[in-house]
């Protein structure tokens, strides 16, 4: 260890004085992988962002010091890139992977290799990404300094995107959607950045709602957007539906220039989101004993904490006291038209399916609503909201009844609402895509 390369005098003590090597000499016809592979069997494996690092860093034959020089300035350079990784925010806008390993800047390694067009066999090869740079880096005319720059700057083209608050929710969308990046990246070369997130914002109308109308007018647009919205069915086009929803959401918060708020694709990702319907009451799910009993204590316990309906709530104490149960489906289905009744749901076999009574909530949540009415899952998600968990926007909003034009009540989810619900729904994501309508037309 030269002490003249560095004045970080911890990492010379802990060099000098707790580092200890064991050398394992290979004959000329040992295979070093093979045999790195086997004297490793059980311990914990290096990672391909761990073995390209010692690619990098590793010490030329001949000290130089401009090399020296270079090995410092990537591992510099390479704990700031891996530290912006470990930052969530971006890491979640990026990738949509949950469980990331505990070093991050491999994904940007990957990025290039694919872009560079690895073999195949080295794409299914849990090591491949290294033998690709491996390969690269060995060669007669390697160049470790435009290596490090290649991967540098697809690092600095994400860094690009996440800070630009339009680029971040439209690519952070299309990532969430399963776009690749480098798919992305192919899209931006040699364009402008206007006529770059107009192309993005095409490539989403496509994938949603079919051919771009030509000319295109916010009317045509409201047009296609209105009519393919309307089509989609809950049990045909779940994955569909999700998407919408999640754009509805991006579109929304885009409406506002002025605004700094950004969708937060990192509490998305780490959870699980189902397809809530907003009224959602059905016979058909109260099919045993146990499941009307907590219905109707769950409703109990809701009408008690209004003080509302004290006649009603009597008489759910009375059937939850009557012995025999499994004979009382007559006594409790005439309960349950009072109840629904009361909190003006639908007494219909099936809940609406249609998307304008759909939002996105986290499937924790979801299971436990069940089949509860419209004022009990508001009550339960403003709970959410004011203990600041993360709740999408247009799912809080349609709670809030903040697309209604009149709330009558805000205790029930009427057929007005729905419309309203549905009209803003489909003129929001119209006006996301007309931004930039002039970038490239």
């Amino acid at each position: 260890f030269d002490a003249r390369e560095t004045e970080v005098e911890p990492i010379k003590a802990a060099f000098l004085n707790q580092t200890k090597v064991i050398w394992f000499q290979l004959a000329a016809n040992d295979d070093p992988v093979a045999a790195f592979t086997r004297l490793n069997v059980g311990k914990i494996p290096l990672t391909n962002d761990e073995l390209i690092r010692a690619l990098f860093l590793r010490r030329p034959s001949e000290t130089q010091d401009s090399q020296n020089d270079l090995q410092l300035r990537i591992a510099h350079e390479w704990d700031l890139v891996e530290k912006t990784l470990q930052n969530d925010a971006f890491w979640y806008f990026i990738s949509n992977e949950k469980s990331a390993s505990e070093n991050r800047i491999g994904y940007v390694f990957r990025l290039l290799a694919d872009s560079d067009g690895m073999d195949k066999l080295e794409a299914n090869d849990a090591y491949g990404v290294f033998y690709h740079f491996s390969r690269r880096l060995n060669s007669e005319a390697a160049d470790p300094e435009l290596e490090w720059r290649r991967a540098k700057q697809k690092f600095m083209t994400l860094e690009e995107w996440f800070n630009d608050r339009n680029l971040f929710h439209i690519v952070g969308f299309l990532i969430h959607d399963g776009v690749s990046i480098n798919e992305i990246a192919r899209i931006a070369h040699n364009i402008t950045k206007d006529q770059f997130e107009r192309l993005l914002r095409d490539r989403i109308f496509t994938s949603l709602f079919g051919p771009i109308p030509n000319p295109l007018t916010i009317d045509a647009i409201e047009e296609s957007v209105s009519d393919a919205l309307e089509s989609l069915q809950y049990q045909r086009h779940a994955s569909k539906i999700r998407s919408v929803l999640l754009l509805f959401n991006i579109a929304t918060l885009l409406e506002n220039p002025r605004s700094n708020i950004r969708f937060q694709f990192d509490s998305f990702k780490e959870g699980s989101w189902d397809i809530e319907h907003v009224r959602s009451v059905s016979p058909d799910n109260l099919n045993t004993v146990a499941l009307r009993a907590a219905w109707l204590d769950e409703l109990l316990g809701y009408l008690s904490s209004q003080n509302a309906e004290p006649e009603l709530c009597e008489d759910i104490r009375e059937f939850l006291g009557l012995p025999n149960p499994k004979s009382r489906v007559d006594e409790f289905n005439r309960l349950y038209e009072r109840l629904v009744g009361f909190f003006n749901e639908s007494t219909q076999p099936e809940p609406d399916h249609r998307v304008s009574n759909l939002v996105l909530l986290d499937d924790g949540t979801n299971r436990s609503y069940k089949n509860a009415v419209f004022a009990l899952k508001r009550q339960r998600l403003l709970l959410l909201d004011r203990a600041g968990i993360f709740v999408p926007l247009c799912t809080r909003n349609v709670f809030l009844k903040c697309y209604s034009e009149r709330v009558e009540h805000v205790m029930f989810w009427q057929e007005s609402d729905r419309e309203s619900y549905a009209k803003a729904m489909a003129s929001t994501i119209s006006r996301f895509f007309m931004g930039n309508t002039e970038a490239i037309r």
